[in-house]
């Protein structure tokens, strides 16, 4: 009879835990990130993958797109066309529910996004926007670039003051939002003179390429032709950057004045430092984020703006010394 209860109590014991193992290997299944059903991929092609700002974009359109469900395959066009052009034939052969592009050249990528237009995959610009006939782009979600150009050139005439002087751009023409800067830029400058007041004198524009390495060379030309060079308008912190290597090199750090354009980390701390003046920032942090909002909301039928710009927001010396993420 003992034997008999023991047994029995055996078995009881097995069925139970038997069923409290199956109950939590459930649980654990519905919880599980590969249980969940994806909504589909978004392929998206930037500018450039070298340049941070890109890169921090890229990076949250991914980490938003996981946690809504979606998988993200993010590419650098290396600002090559042909090469873009060729990831967005791609992301049209696998069937990519939405294409997010930073355009190349807003001219020269038309025929390839008429392409996914005609496949029925929704097209969705960040930063640089294709606003050129016979396209469909479903929203453009970018920093207010012209008002950031407006901005900059403020910062510009706060720096050099009553005494006004020479300056030059360094541009990157190839990119409509750089147009949208030196647009603002130069109208805010043009409007300062009319008033009659600290004359500032643009002596040249010159392409910068967005990088350092182009932004140095395109500085030291400048010097050359203009030794007396008060100021340097960069589109962006590496050819900011490259610019300010020019003026070390020249011996010109405390003649001329450079403003520039993003508020990358090491943008910000030459800022903090005193090597650039001041930049209007950008939030690529918000852009990748709502890009990714913007896909979802088309999915599900809603009306969106042709455009959703972010404001920028001037960074100075002073905002660097507070900032706990600088050195």
């Amino acid at each position: 009879m003992k034997r008999h209860f023991v047994c029995l109590f055996a078995c009881l014991l097995t069925f139970l835990v038997g069923c409290n193992k199956s109950e939590n290997s459930g649980a654990s299944s519905d919880q599980s990130p590969s249980s969940a059903e994806s909504k589909g991929t978004i392929g998206v092609s930037l500018l450039t993958l070298d340049n941070p700002f890109f890169k921090v974009i890229g990076d949250n359109i991914a980490s938003e797109g996981k946690r809504r469900g979606y998988e993200a395959i993010v590419v650098s066009g290396d600002k090559d066309v042909a090469k873009q052009s060729n990831q967005i034939k791609d992301f049209i052969v696998k069937k990519v529910s939405a294409i997010v592009l930073s355009p190349c050249d807003s001219k020269s990528i038309v025929p390839v996004i008429q392409e996914a237009n005609a496949a029925g995959i929704p097209v969705f610009t960040v930063d640089i926007p294709c606003h050129e006939p016979g396209v469909k782009i479903v929203t453009q979600v970018a920093t207010d670039n012209y008002g950031g150009g407006k901005e900059a050139a403020r910062a510009m005439i706060d720096a050099l003051g009553e005494a006004g002087g020479k300056i030059a751009i360094l541009h990157f023409k190839q990119a409509e939002s750089c147009q949208l800067r030196v647009k603002g830029f130069r109208e805010v400058i043009d409007a300062h003179n009319a008033e009659g007041q600290g004359k500032i004198e643009i002596v040249a524009e010159l392409e910068s390429g967005g990088a350092k390495d182009v932004g140095y060379k395109a500085a030291e030309d400048t010097l050359q032709a203009n030794p007396d060079l008060r100021g340097i308008f960069a589109i962006n912190d590496p050819a900011a950057l490259g610019a300010r290597a020019a003026l070390e090199k020249a011996g010109k750090t405390e003649q001329v004045i450079i403003v520039g354009f993003d508020g990358q980390p090491e943008g910000k701390q030459a800022i903090k430092e005193g090597k650039i003046y001041a930049d209007p920032i950008q939030f690529p942090d918000k852009m990748g984020a709502q890009i990714v909002d913007a896909i979802i909301k088309h999915s599900k039928g809603e009306t969106l703006p042709p455009q959703m710009l972010i404001p920028t927001s001037l960074y100075k010396k002073s905002d660097g010394e507070k900032d706990p993420d600088l050195k």
